[in-house]
């Protein structure tokens, strides 16, 4: 599948300096593409005769600012040079952008003297900013987000933490940001994502081969998907029946909540799964029959007494010989009963289970039933994905859900690992990660409007829905969050982010999939 990478700063170090090295590709002519590039953007955007203002810092990031301008200028724009530090503490290339518009007799400030200007060029911190912004830099900083200009970023809006989105103290408000070779997770994070307007990823030289065989640690699906969703999906067997498009099994709901298997269900059905069966209280069994009447159904009632559990249970056992796959969690509450069917499905199954919602907090008070999970991954290669928004993977992995936001890529993958099966984190950009890969998902699809009660039900069930197709877990998982994620901005865009609703999501897939022959 073609991916698209997301780098930190270390790895795009990494790859400009193998590309340097090894390849022999002089650093003066990447920061000339670079230039070149950004120059063309502006060019596209303002005529000539436009006042510019370059704000350099004494990185190689303030030498391609340097560079952008001086091409701006011998291009008949109007430019004025700021350095805001030390020119002795200048790198070796912004020194020798330095030297070269001397000899052009561009004069070089040392603080903005005006405010008035068309465009601004943020080239004060690149991607490798680390602390918090202060004195004379946070200065700098809220006058050019003060200036009533158009601002351009180079790489990274100034400000911005390339790793983690963070916000140093202070930031660039950019228009849009020039970034070079591959987009840095600090584009897609939350806040900094916010602060960099669009962004134009350009290639100057730097490629593939520059990994020298260990790719990136984070990717996602390649943009294109967003318009070929229908490619992501597994192959349909024409001759097959409902039985060769796979059976799922969900346990979910409790009394006064049948909204959260029916939404389950319903989406394991869209997504293509043959047959689903609903295990639920027999509160439910009215509703779901008469919203969802094409679903199996197999109810409960007054499971915690010890005679009545003991009748149900043979009969879940024998819906979970039946399914090819288990969703359990959305909607069962934290009863006895909830806790002895979650506890049975854990233990007496072996097939593939997608566990959501209540089921990972029950999952939280258990190490019993974690290390049940780790041994049937381990030793009977059951495929275990967990589906736990940030407070519920906080509870699962022992800290506070702050703490998650904060590097949710690298704890994904420790619980992953830890649990041995694929975790899916929820938030604004999903991770996924799975404990036999290196790599981190990072989803990029999706919008607020998904922040919406039942969202994660129909996840599960997208998941559940591909499983049953014969989907490894951690490919389910990820063409899952991604399908998802579509699904929301496709109802977005009909209704409005504030007005999405869960079922919208559902309904949404009769299109993203309608052509899925034609794309394949």
């Amino acid at each position: 599948m073609e991916k698209k990478y997301f780098v930190t700063s270390a790895e795009m170090k990494k790859y400009d300096k193998t590309t340097i090295e090894h390849f022999e590709v002089p650093s003066l002519v990447l920061m000339e593409r670079a230039a070149l590039e950004t120059a063309e953007e502006i060019e596209k955007r303002f005529k000539k005769g436009s006042r510019v203002l370059v704000i350099s810092g004494t990185g190689n990031n303030g030498g391609d600012g340097i560079a952008v301008g001086r091409i701006l200028m011998q291009r008949g724009y109007e430019v004025d040079f700021v350095l805001i530090g030390e020119q002795a503490k200048c790198s070796k290339e912004t020194r020798r952008q330095l030297d070269i518009i001397a000899k052009y007799e561009c004069p070089m400030k040392s603080k903005i003297e005006s405010m008035e200007y068309d465009i601004i060029i943020d080239a004060l911190f690149g991607i490798g900013l680390s602390r918090n912004v202060e004195g004379i830099y946070k200065n700098c900083i809220e006058t050019m987000n003060d200036i009533c200009g158009f601002i351009v970023s180079v790489d990274i809006p100034s400000g911005i933490n390339a790793d983690t989105g963070e916000v140093m103290n202070a930031a660039v408000k950019a228009d849009i940001t020039v970034t070079f070779a591959y987009e840095k997770l600090g584009h897609i994070l939350y806040p900094g994502c916010e602060y960099c307007g669009e962004v134009l990823c350009k290639d100057i030289g730097i490629t593939d081969e520059s990994f020298l065989g260990e790719e990136p640690l984070v990717y996602s699906y390649a943009d294109r998907y967003k318009e070929q969703a229908a490619a992501l999906m597994p192959a349909r067997n024409r001759g097959g029946n409902k039985g060769t498009f796979g059976k799922v099994l969900v346990v979910a709901g409790s009394r006064n909540m049948s909204g959260a298997c029916e939404l389950c269900a319903r989406s394991a059905y869209r997504i293509g799964a043959g047959m689903v069966k609903i295990v639920t209280p027999e509160e439910n069994r009215e509703i779901i029959q008469k919203n969802l009447p094409e679903a199996l159904l197999s109810t409960y009632s007054d499971a915690e007494k010890p005679e009545a559990w003991e009748v149900f249970s043979q009969d879940l056992k024998e819906s979970m010989k039946w399914a090819d796959c288990i969703v359990i969690g959305p909607g069962i509450g934290k009863s006895g009963t909830a806790h002895r069917l979650f506890e049975y499905t854990v233990k007496e199954s072996a097939k593939d289970l997608v566990i959501d919602a209540d089921g990972l907090n029950l999952l939280a008070e258990s190490e019993e039933l974690q290390e049940s999970l780790r041994t049937a991954a381990l030793r009977e290669g059951r495929q275990i994905i967990i589906t736990p928004h940030v407070a519920e993977f906080a509870r699962l992995y022992g800290c506070k859900p702050e703490e998650v936001k904060k590097d949710i890529i690298s704890k994904t993958k420790k619980l992953a690992d830890r649990l041995c099966g694929t975790v899916v984190c929820k938030d604004a950009r999903t991770a996924v990660a799975h404990y036999e890969e290196r790599c981190v998902y990072l989803n990029v699809t999706g919008n607020d409007g998904m922040a919406t009660a039942g969202s994660g039900d129909v996840l599960a069930g997208i998941i559940a829905g591909l499983l049953a197709q014969g989907g490894k877990g951690r490919e389910a998982a990820l063409t899952g969050v991604f399908l998802h994620g579509r699904l929301g901005d496709l109802a977005a865009e009909k209704t409005g982010r504030y007005a999405v609703m869960a079922g919208d999501l559902t309904e949404q897939l009769k299109y993203i999939l309608s052509d899925e022959g034609k794309r394949r």
